[in-house]
């Protein structure tokens, strides 16, 4: 067993990642932020090799690419995969992707447009983006840092930025068969949308976490999955990788006061 002292719950959110990719097989593996891409690192590193990654402008490489200033390491370009290419891939269904938005609702709907009425929001942020053609086009799963109410919202998200399992918002004529929705990896727990009916559903709780504190902070009723177990603790070989691909610990500003990956104090509603 892994002492408690040796990973942080980043570290522990990395690894729970790196399982939205296991089996993927020949998919361009895009993870947008600190813990998604190791996590994507991760996947390509141990379980999933085949997994294609890029340098995040125009080339495809053979290997994760480390964050932040390289030094002397040079990147083993494989080939070119510009926007033509990428736009291919996204819409022909050969990407998995995990991103950060701020809102998800029950439905796995997510916004990062604005909070508030659309019309006269509270606060303006992103825009859609992109978020609505990648959704419904490949396989997204999604980072919450802070599990609670606000980001996991009773009702729909504010503005729904990108589709999900909503059938009122399907029409007849739609094509539903490309969009998949994978994992909520949180702070919290790892979540998946494989109940009854889209029912979202509690796979892994992490260490000094109960079902009913994960309860407790999410606005929508959730499940446990029958396999619901204890989040895998990291082992030595993947922090051995997680800390190569980060040689400047840029993880440990992921997560406010970067915590550690068993938690001792209970989780209050947030």
């Amino acid at each position: 067993m892994t002492d408690t002292q040796d990973y942080s719950l980043a570290e522990l959110m990395i690894v729970a990642a790196s399982e939205a990719w296991r089996g993927d097989g020949e998919l361009i593996a895009s993870g947008i932020g600190v813990i998604p891409r190791l996590g994507a690192g991760l996947a390509k590193l141990t379980h999933t090799p085949e997994l294609m990654m890029t340098d995040s402008e125009a080339l495809l490489v053979e290997e994760p690419i480390p964050l932040g200033p390289r030094g002397d390491y040079e990147p083993q370009y494989s080939g070119y995969l510009g926007f033509e290419r990428m736009f291919e891939c996204v819409a022909g269904g050969r990407r998995h992707a995990m991103i950060g938005p701020t809102q998800i609702d029950r439905f796995g709907q997510t916004n990062l447009s604005c909070i508030g009425d659309y019309h006269k929001p509270k606060v303006a942020m992103l825009g859609v983006r992109g978020l609505p053609g990648n959704s419904i086009n490949h396989i997204n799963s999604f980072l919450v840092p802070v599990h609670n109410r606000k980001a996991l919202v009773e009702g729909e998200v504010d503005m729904v930025s990108g589709v999900g399992f909503n059938p009122a918002r399907f029409s007849e004529h739609m094509r539903r068969d490309l969009m998949d929705i994978r994992r909520i990896v949180t702070d919290l727990c790892v979540l998946d949308f494989e109940g009854e009916e889209r029912a979202v559903r509690v796979r892994s709780l992490h260490p000094g976490v109960s079902f009913e504190e994960v309860q407790a902070n999410t606005g929508f009723a959730l499940v446990k999955a029958p396999e619901m177990a204890e989040t895998p603790a990291p082992s030595a070989e993947q922090l051995a990788i997680i800390r190569r691909l980060d040689p400047h610990d840029l993880r440990a500003k992921a997560l406010k006061d970067n915590p550690p990956g068993v938690r001792t104090q209970p989780v209050g509603q947030r």
